[in-house]
């Protein structure tokens, strides 16, 4: 809409994301990344799928930043959470806070009560931004790394429990296992579609490196892998176990079996991401993982302005 286009400096012109902007996006969240932490996770499977979110509308809800010569600068969306990235050349003239106006123009001309935005920890120019906007501290989030210079060792399954690598055939039963424990912490279920997007329909989706757990034939744990072509070391995606099987063991179990899998395929680390929601830090410690990187996600109330 044209009078939610933000105030840009002079010699940027911004317009809604289309799925062809996909490759470019990818670029531009790879260059912030290594800027800050000398490595990227950047894929532009997860990039496409949170394109095509729910509820999110690209034409209003997205925004790209060109430079006079047409190169991406910057990149915005809002939905119910919200995006800045400003390319490392182009940071320091006014760009993340237009968007950031932007952003929440939008979010209260659809009624939101609040917005809420990811920053790392070691972007202090953002972080200075978000809090001399008013956002305050939702949660803490942690990128937990696992090195693995020789192959990691898997302890036996606990009685009755058998772990194999994820099949196809597990997606449906993996997608309710996972959605059920993320319910605890999470106020929104993903159905089945979206929650595949950004896990088993992605492109780097690595069903070779996932392992799920089964007692009597039923899912009771899985973990979900991806294969980033531009990370050094594996990612797991998502952990989960059921309530009934937690205290076993299985996750651990789980994890190490895709550790020793990344292994195999030349990878000598491992990270995930967890948040102080989960509860799970303390988890991942005892699996001989270390804190690698720090965000914050802020959140800022709207209705009082």
């Amino acid at each position: 809409m044209p009078d939610l286009l933000p105030a840009l400096p002079a010699g940027y012109r911004a317009r809604p994301a289309t799925a062809g902007d996909i490759g470019a996006l990818h670029r531009l969240v790879a260059d912030c990344e290594r800027a800050l932490h000398g490595r990227t996770q950047a894929d532009p499977g997860g990039l496409a799928a949170d394109l095509n979110r729910p509820g999110l509308i690209p034409e209003l809800d997205t925004l790209v930043v060109h430079d006079r010569v047409g190169r991406l600068a910057a990149r915005a969306w809002v939905d119910r959470r919200s995006e800045v990235d400003v390319h490392p050349e182009h940071r320091d003239r006014g760009l993340g806070a237009a968007l950031l106006d932007w952003a929440e123009a939008r979010a209260r001309q659809v009624g939101g009560e609040g917005i809420v935005q990811t920053v790392p920890d070691a972007d202090h120019h953002a972080v200075a931004l978000l809090r001399s906007r008013g956002y305050r501290t939702l949660v803490t989030a942690w990128e937990l790394e696992y090195a693995m210079p020789k192959e990691p060792a898997v302890p036996e399954p606990p009685a009755g429990v058998t772990v194999r690598a994820f099949r196809s055939e597990d997606a449906r039963g993996t997608h309710v296992l996972v959605e059920d424990a993320f319910a605890e912490w999470q106020p929104r279920r993903l159905d089945y579609e979206e929650w595949a997007r950004h896990t088993v329909d992605r492109p780097t989706f690595a069903p070779d490196r996932s392992a799920v757990a089964l007692v009597g034939g039923r899912l009771v744990g899985a973990v979900l892998s991806l294969d980033l072509p531009d990370a050094a070391g594996g990612y797991v995606e998502r952990v989960a176990v059921h309530r009934d099987h937690r205290n076993r063991g299985i996750a651990r179990l789980l994890l190490r079996h895709a550790f020793r899998a990344f292994h195999r395929h030349g990878r000598r680390s491992c990270t995930l991401w967890t948040h102080s929601d989960t509860g799970a830090l303390d988890l991942y410690l005892r699996v001989g993982m270390v804190v690698a990187q720090s965000s914050t996600v802020f959140r800022k109330e709207l209705l009082d302005g």
